[in-house]
């Protein structure tokens, strides 16, 4: 019979570059996947600008009466991955209080949601979803409205160049207090 042939020895030196290679292997992997996870992650990780000042119209354009007018607020807009250099983010009822001094309310009604229309009949704001009435001041009409609080009022000044410059902001809605949406 003839003898078994001895079995080979594990070359620990090989055994030691094999394991070697499949670490570096998984290094050179997770480098790249990690990368492409912090990109494609980033802009959820982005705080949104809040409260910037925006450029909305001239102060001749409003009506020296008082009465408000709606003017839409267009800005540069990050969403996620998308990026617009001017695109409308919202819109604000502007009235003149004095001369130079105007007021800015935003156009959410701070119930639900809706787009607030002016009534200039009746000199009052109405939201057509619930039937919440708002004063021109933007003060709650109704003590018995559905909406919690008046319409938002926003930061609003004049340059000396007559352009009129809201910082605009977005709210909770449904809440009797002011929280800005993050």
């Amino acid at each position: 019979m003839p003898a078994p042939e001895p079995q080979p020895q594990p070359d620990r030196r090989g055994f030691l570059k094999q394991a070697l290679a499949a670490v570096l292997t998984a290094v050179a992997a997770l480098i790249p996947v990690g990368v492409g996870v912090a990109v494609a992650t980033d802009p959820l990780r982005r705080k949104a600008a809040v409260g910037n000042d925006v450029r909305v119209t001239r102060l001749d354009a409003l009506p020296a009466d008082g009465t408000p007018r709606r003017f839409p607020v267009i800005a540069a807009k990050t969403d996620a991955w998308n990026k617009s250099e001017a695109a409308p983010i919202g819109a604000v009822y502007l009235r003149r209080t004095s001369d130079d001094k105007v007021e800015a309310l935003n156009v959410v009604c701070p119930h639900a949601g809706c787009a607030v229309d002016f009534d200039a009949g009746n000199a009052q704001f109405l939201c057509p979803c619930h039937k919440s009435s708002f004063k021109v001041d933007g003060s709650l009409a109704n003590p018995h409205s559905p909406s919690p609080r008046g319409m938002d009022s926003l930061a609003v000044r004049v340059d000396e160049d007559g352009i009129v410059w809201v910082t605009f902001q977005n709210f909770l809605a449904g809440r009797p207090d002011k929280v800005p949406v993050a």
